[in-house]
């Protein structure tokens, strides 16, 4: 079960989307290897960045690069996300001339990415955040424009956002030509579990990444209650967090290191914990 045709339509930008990603991030010089190892246990769905400080693009590519050789796995196999990242994200290890026109910049990140990934299409390109905490400044709706170029060049399968409030999701959908498929945000379990954002993606029919579901949520996931649920499941803390997220239609996200969290993960059910269940952790904290 590594890809499912998703149910969630998306005008023109519609593509078959992997039920679970692996991040890569913060992995530095493990980031071949255990994206190797992920690609072992059955991920399909990478999530990586253009963006030195936390992640190791070239890394990930290395990985890919062993998959097509002694995974019997191809591109078509697999569903490759990346990022383009600010300026004010970035360290001094830059995949762009930081004097270059905003355009310029997104499209000498893209093409690093397609290197570093050795391939020739992106199944999703997002941008890693908005360059204000507030608003929408031009520098975003410049980046955006150059997405929605690279898309109708069809070099993109699907664009996205990350970091974002619902505020400034809000604006980007009034004003936008192409809207975003893809929404990445962390996701709280004491915001609702990112209430706000999952309701507008939901109405505009744009699918939700989650990540830092485990990170972000420790006190939730090391719970008694949820230590209860998984063992009537018989079935790791993780998975049902994971399966949780599902059945919300999300699209998580794990970074894990352990191979052996890596196939418990993946073992992750929409349809594996009971309404009741479902209920209990999706109000966990009381609604603000």
């Amino acid at each position: 079960m590594n890809f499912h045709e998703s149910n969630r339509q998306a005008e023109s930008n519609q593509q078959p989307t992997p039920f679970f990603l692996y991040g890569t991030a913060w992995k530095e010089e493990q980031t071949a290897q255990l994206t190797q190892r992920a690609l072992q246990a059955g991920f399909r769905g990478i999530d990586t960045a253009n963006q030195r400080k936390h992640y190791a693009e070239e890394a990930v590519g290395h990985a890919l690069l062993y998959a097509y050789e002694h995974l019997e796995l191809s591109r078509s196999d697999l569903w490759l996300q990346t990022k383009f990242t600010h300026l004010a994200g970035q360290d001094h290890r830059l995949p762009y001339d930081p004097r270059a026109p905003i355009r310029e910049q997104v499209m000498s990140s893209f093409e690093s990415s397609l290197a570093h990934l050795h391939t020739e299409v992106l199944n999703a390109f997002i941008l890693h955040g908005p360059s204000l905490r507030h608003g929408l400044a031009d520098e975003d709706w410049e980046v955006w424009a150059t997405m929605e170029e690279l898309y109708m060049q069809g070099k993109i399968k699907a664009i996205g956002v990350s970091n974002v409030s619902a505020a400034q999701l809000q604006l980007l959908l009034g004003e936008c030509k192409i809207k975003p498929r893809y929404v990445q945000n962390r996701c709280f379990a004491s915001q609702g579990w990112d209430r706000d954002i999952r309701q507008i993606c939901n109405h505009h029919q744009i699918i939700y990444q989650g990540f830092s579901l485990l990170t972000a949520n420790r006190e939730v996931w090391e719970s008694a209650a949820i230590t209860q649920i998984s063992q009537h499941h018989k079935c790791t803390r993780a998975e049902v967090v994971f399966s949780f997220a599902l059945a919300l239609n999300m699209l998580p996200l794990t970074g894990t290191s352990n191979p052996q969290h890596m196939h418990n993960d993946l073992r992750s059910r929409a349809d594996m914990l009971s309404e009741q269940e479902l209920m209990f952790i999706k109000n966990i904290y009381p609604q603000k």
